[in-house]
């Protein structure tokens, strides 16, 4: 599983030697299955993340990396699809898990700040130096659980976080 993982994050990376662009996807083995994360590397794509989208792909998500494990939270902000969130800390082993409903939009009378401090937040239950979001249902359809390891290959995902 990590020896997959690694073929194919080193192969996008390493093949144009130094300045090689990051790569864009990884290939991760989640309880026997294939998923194929899109990679929030750094500050503005992490933000972003699974704004605006209308659908995710069954097999397909996100793997945000941080470039340090500390205590974190996720929120629904323009999230247009419920998603299933798993954090993990520096080691890939889950420390939290939660399921995150599509919250009511931003209405006209609502301000960026009244909108934002109503959305809930979703924490790591401790450091986290990963986060990974999947359709809405996986985590009981894999019968997912806190202390469950996910294999990364955590060392280049550290050295590519930005």
């Amino acid at each position: 599983m990590a020896t997959r993982f690694l073929l194919i994050l080193a192969l996008s990376f390493f093949l144009g030697g130094c300045n090689a662009p990051a790569p864009t996807v990884a290939i991760v083995s989640i309880k026997g299955e294939t998923y194929t994360l899109e990679l929030a590397l750094n500050t503005q794509s992490r933000v972003q993340g699974m704004m605006h989208r209308t659908s995710i792909n069954p097999g397909e998500g996100m793997l945000f990396v941080f470039p340090d494990a500390t205590e974190r939270s996720f929120w629904m902000k323009n999230c247009l699809i419920p998603l299933d969130i798993l954090f993990l800390d520096s080691r890939g082993t889950v420390t939290a898990l939660h399921e995150m409903p599509v919250e009511a939009p931003k209405s006209n009378q609502e301000s960026e700040f009244a909108y934002e401090q109503r959305l809930e937040h979703y924490w790591s239950h401790g450091p986290a130096r990963f986060a990974i979001e999947l359709a809405s249902g996986e985590i009981n359809r894999l019968g997912l659980r806190v202390n469950d390891r996910i294999a990364l290959d955590t060392s280049l995902m550290r050295s590519i976080a930005r």
